[in-house]
């Protein structure tokens, strides 16, 4: 008997680690001869794509910003085109929504989690709410063991375990004059400009290094935050000392030129940049903060964790980084060789097995 269709739900398609996630097991699941169809409000990615997968979307430009109305759009798009269909829903976003959606139009559903509960969970109402429709999915899909500790300890719910699949890409050499100067310390960020990365604490600690040491930072991303960074740069006169360049789609050439990357988030799932970061073996200090970055950086052997927004204790750090130092030079080695358990192929095959079992 032919298997049904999968339906990869995800309403805002960006340039995060999740749409990163998307690609690689998507395009694995088209290869094992899984029927995938992707519901996104609007798709400007079809190069990352299989051809063989069919997209479902508004045709018109993306002119929306508001992830709230792309929902929207997600829905009355599934209205239209999937309600009648039968198909498994594997949602990647928004997913009480899908949930409710599934139970509508009596669909199984296997939701992928990929954002601490600390992030959305600030009341004991939020809580119950979830845990409601949490426990009515089929499945339930976490990146990491600290986040399945956190999701049970909010919801009282067991997930599965899948690490992000993960293909290691190396920089191609770029003309970044910035960086330079040998004798400075090259640090860089790469993540979204909102209040969830915290920017501002990582700011605050190169402002105060810069009376230390020689030193450059560079944050690659956009965001709601950009006015309120580039002010606070400004007014700080740290022009000649920090960049912030936007989004890049070449990452790996700039942290590549870098010595240290540095993540300053208040939450995150488990960051595929810090993965990245491992994989170009460069140092690595992160905030260590719910729920992915302590358990990438083995409670701080692979890199260096500071409290979440201190940025004396970030400041400290990297003051007395020495790249020619033995332990961090072990450090970046052993972080290294922790990457087999991101590997591609293995993780790929656990979503494989997990999906086919719903089809």
């Amino acid at each position: 008997m032919k298997k049904k269709p999968l339906l990869l739900y995800i309403p805002s398609i960006e340039r995060g680690g999740v749409e990163k996630v998307l690609y690689l097991v998507a395009n694995y699941l088209v290869k094992k001869k899984i029927n995938i169809n992707i519901l996104t409000a609007f798709n400007y990615k079809n190069k990352y794509f299989n051809k063989k997968i069919k997209i479902i979307s508004l045709k018109k430009k993306n002119l929306i910003k508001s992830r709230f109305f792309k929902n929207i759009i997600s829905i009355f798009l599934f209205i239209k085109y999937c309600r009648n269909e039968n198909i498994t829903i594997l949602s990647f976003q928004s997913n009480v929504t899908a949930i409710i959606l599934s139970l509508i139009f009596n669909k199984k559903i296997i939701i992928r989690s990929n954002t601490s509960p600390d992030k959305y969970i600030k009341n004991s109402l939020k809580k119950f709410i979830f845990r409601f429709f949490f426990n009515l999915a089929d499945e339930i899909i976490v990146n990491g063991h600290e986040f399945k500790k956190k999701f049970k300890k909010f919801f009282s719910i067991s997930p599965i375990v899948i690490y992000n699949p993960f293909i290691g890409k190396r920089g191609k050499k770029i003309n970044f004059t910035f960086f330079n100067d040998k004798k400075c310390l090259k640090i860089i960020n790469v993540a979204r400009l909102t209040d969830q990365k915290d920017h501002l604490t990582l700011l605050k600690a190169v402002k105060k290094l810069a009376n230390f040491r020689k030193c450059k930072l560079v944050i690659i991303g956009r965001g709601y935050k950009e006015k309120i960074l580039r002010k606070y740069v400004r007014e700080n006169k740290l022009e000649k000392i920090v960049k912030l360049i936007g989004y890049k789609e070449n990452i790996e050439s700039y942290i590549e030129a870098s010595d240290i990357f540095v993540l300053s988030s208040i939450y995150e799932g488990v960051p595929n940049v810090l993965i990245e970061s491992l994989y170009l073996k460069k140092y690595i200090i992160s905030s260590d903060c719910s729920t992915g970055p302590k358990e990438v950086l083995n409670n701080g052997k692979y890199g260096d964790l500071f409290k979440v927004g201190d940025y004396n204790q970030l400041f400290k750090l990297l003051k007395n980084f020495n790249n020619k130092s033995k332990k961090i030079k072990y450090k970046i080695s052993q972080g290294y060789k922790s990457l087999a358990r991101f590997d591609h192929n293995n993780n790929c095959r656990k979503y494989f097995l997990i999906i086919s079992k719903h089809l």
